[in-house]
């Protein structure tokens, strides 16, 4: 049952350029309403960057699984669980964590997760074994949905005309860093080792931690719940919300599908069919970044109400893309330029699905935005680790053939459940009095 009179967001000043509706101490301005200052373009950009850095130490480890492994003395399948790991510590995340800018002010959790992060990854760079490695990357993954509090927070900073716009840029800053965290990864175990770049991580994480605690302003939602029914309320969204289930479900399907490819691809540009070293496998990731340009892009249709065109144009595109990975996975020349087709392919359809679901899903509740994000982004990422756990053990089975099969088989999936969206939605607008949201 909705609340009649939704939480207050209140923010408070940190610099120029405050919105002149609060006063000293982030109180709101007598005879003004709880008001955001405006999101200048250089905290944007700053809040870009952020969530990028705080997500990428959850890839390094993709194109260096077989260097790591034969440092640490790991079989190729423990190797894999460091990618399953990171995104389970990740999701528990999402689940625990980002629900809590909800509750407490939104700048201090986002500088305290950052700081922690940082912390964590200076354990994964100093891991003697595989044990303290698999225990940092955990711990680093719980705490970098950093990310995840930032994002939420540019969208209540921007107005609502332009939160697809706000929200495709800030998960341009967090797709450049899923995607390129693999290309510095590769670079710098060349120059220094595989730890390097945890190394380095490390310390632009603690570097963004104070800059966020400098330039963004405070934010608290007053939503007069405790933590344990804060968690509950995040659960029951689902229940209440239809179009979170179908757009969760999406997320899931996709980022299982992306999970599928870039865990998998590590093994066939290293194996015989292409045998490239380290730094030649992470400047894939140079290639995959071309998706985030979608990014940006389906925010702008999104505000245009295109969200779900775009939708149906991208899952399409999903499913066309596992073809060409297939061609690719035989080397040589042609099979190369199809295997980085399928990728580019992929990338742009997955993230172009990704900014779809998050407009959707940000604009039902706004009060309740960062549960709603929480518990979308806990099946996103739910679903990118039972992708990985699912290829680790299709590729000792069958190859990248079976790989490509698996991929092709949840782009499917992707492509069902956005027919039967789009079904629900039209029988919706053709019989009155059907319930539900329609968006």
């Amino acid at each position: 049952m909705r609340t009649t009179t939704p939480p207050r967001e209140e923010a408070g000043p940190t610099g120029p350029g405050t919105d002149p509706g609060t006063g000293p101490g982030g109180d709101t301005a007598p005879g003004a309403e709880a008001a955001t200052p405006r999101l200048g373009r250089g905290t944007l950009l700053l809040m870009s960057v952020a969530t990028g850095l705080a997500v990428a130490g959850n890839y390094f480890a993709q194109p260096l699984l077989d260097v790591i492994g034969r440092d640490l003395h790991l079989s190729t399948g423990a190797a894999a669980l460091v990618v399953t790991v990171a995104q389970t510590g990740y999701g528990l995340g999402l689940l625990l964590l980002v629900p809590l800018g909800d509750l407490i002010e939104r700048r201090r959790l986002a500088v305290v997760l950052c700081a922690l992060t940082a912390a964590f990854l200076t354990l994964t760079a100093s891991a003697p074994n595989g044990a303290l490695l698999l225990a940092g990357t955990a711990l680093t993954g719980l705490t970098s949905v950093a990310a995840q509090v930032v994002l939420p927070f540019a969208a209540t900073l921007s107005a609502p005309a332009e939160r697809g716009r706000t929200v495709g840029t800030v998960m341009t800053g967090l797709l450049l860093g899923i995607l390129l965290a693999r290309t510095a990864a590769g670079l710098l175990a060349e120059l220094g080792g595989w730890r390097t770049v945890y190394w380095v991580n490390a310390a632009l994480m603690l570097l963004m931690a104070v800059l966020l605690r400098l330039r963004l302003p405070t934010l608290r939602t007053h939503v007069g719940l405790r933590y344990p029914a804060l968690l509950r309320s995040t659960l029951t969204l689902f229940v209440r919300e239809p179009v979170l289930r179908w757009r969760a479900a999406l997320g899931a399907l996709t980022f299982a599908g992306f999970s599928v490819l870039w865990t998998a691809l590590v093994f066939l540009l290293s194996g015989p069919a292409y045998g490239w070293q380290e730094s030649a496998i992470g400047l894939m990731g140079l290639v995959g970044a071309a998706g985030s340009l979608a990014a940006s892009t389906a925010g702008r249709l999104a505000d245009r109400g295109l969200a779900h065109r775009v939708t149906g144009i991208a899952a399409f595109l999903l499913l066309g893309s596992w073809g060409l990975l297939a061609i690719g996975g035989a080397g040589g020349t042609w099979s190369l330029a199809a295997l980085l087709a399928g990728v580019i392919i992929l990338d742009l359809a997955a993230q172009a699905v990704h900014v779809s679901n998050q407009n959707l899903v940000y604009g039902v509740r706004p009060e309740a935005r960062n549960r709603l994000n929480s518990a979308y982004m806990t099946s996103y990422f739910t679903g990118g680790a039972a992708g990985s756990a699912l290829t680790s053990m299709v590729w000792g089975l069958a190859g990248w053939g079976g790989v490509c099969a698996l991929g092709a088989g949840l782009a499917g999936a992707v492509v069902v459940v956005w027919a039967a969206e789009w079904a629900r939605r039209t029988r919706a607008t053709r019989t009155p009095g059907l319930s539900g949201p329609l968006t």
